[in-house]
């Protein structure tokens, strides 16, 4: 008997619980569905009906959510890596090669953040091509396109950043060449590489900027532009339809 009523308890606690976080029952008409969707922050993120053709995987090949997804890799890979990385011109080397010959699965979990962010790259630059050969930037979708094109720059800034933390003699003359560059854009090239460097040459002040952007602010903007542009994507109706 002491085990029926101990059974009712945790049931009805559960219930109570389960009440507590959705507040409704599970609806059996289309308007509770919707209003369902509607009432949940979660659900409310995908659209209630998607047209069918939008589904096809010739019109987006997923190149949206393949890049998601590499971004993700990105963040779970990223974070590990930030424990054994010291943003310091004696130390940072030396990180690499504890990563590549003493850490266990260092050197997988550094290769999977590399390979992830060269994929990220490809991804962004081939989903804004198909978005363009097929039309989709067109209206009401034009303020969405031009969040797409700031995504791109972000990306290519996260890559961009991402190449000076090793610093090995290819991350530093890269590194070096693509500021010298930089510094030629006209009006406010010099004034650019010096805010990018922190000095004149590439350095302590350039690496730990570097670092800052590329595992903070970068990916900040990055992830509020993404929330910006699936919102958008939802409120212009779903995934565009073929031409």
């Amino acid at each position: 008997m002491g085990q029926i009523v101990r059974s009712l308890g945790k049931y009805v606690t559960r219930n109570r619980v389960w009440k507590s976080v959705f507040r409704s029952e599970s609806p059996v008409t289309e308007r509770g569905q919707s209003e369902s969707v509607f009432h949940n922050l979660w659900l409310h993120i995908h659209p209630v009906k998607v047209r069918k053709d939008a589904l096809k995987i010739n019109h987006t090949f997923c190149l949206g959510g393949l890049t998601l997804l590499l971004f993700l890799v990105l963040v779970i890979t990223g974070v590990p890596l930030m424990f054994y990385y010291v943003p310091s011109v004696e130390r940072a080397y030396d990180n690499m090669k504890d990563l590549e010959f003493v850490v266990s699965y260092g050197v997988l979990l550094r290769n999977l953040h590399r390979w992830a962010a060269h994929g990220m790259v490809v991804a962004v630059f081939l989903h804004m091509a198909r978005v363009f050969y097929t039309g989709s930037y067109k209206p009401p979708r034009e303020f969405n396109w031009v969040i797409g094109v700031c995504l791109l720059m972000l990306t290519l800034g996260l890559s961009f950043t991402g190449y000076l933390l090793p610093w090995d003699q290819l991350a530093f003359w890269a590194i070096t060449v693509g500021t010298s560059i930089a510094s030629y854009v006209p009006l406010f090239g010099p004034a650019f590489k010096y805010v990018l460097l922190g000095g004149n040459e590439v350095g302590q002040n350039a690496l730990i900027r570097f670092y800052v952007l590329h595992v903070a602010l970068l990916p900040l903007a990055a992830v509020l532009l993404m929330a910006a542009h699936f919102w958008r994507i939802r409120k212009d109706g779903g995934i565009s339809r073929p031409l």
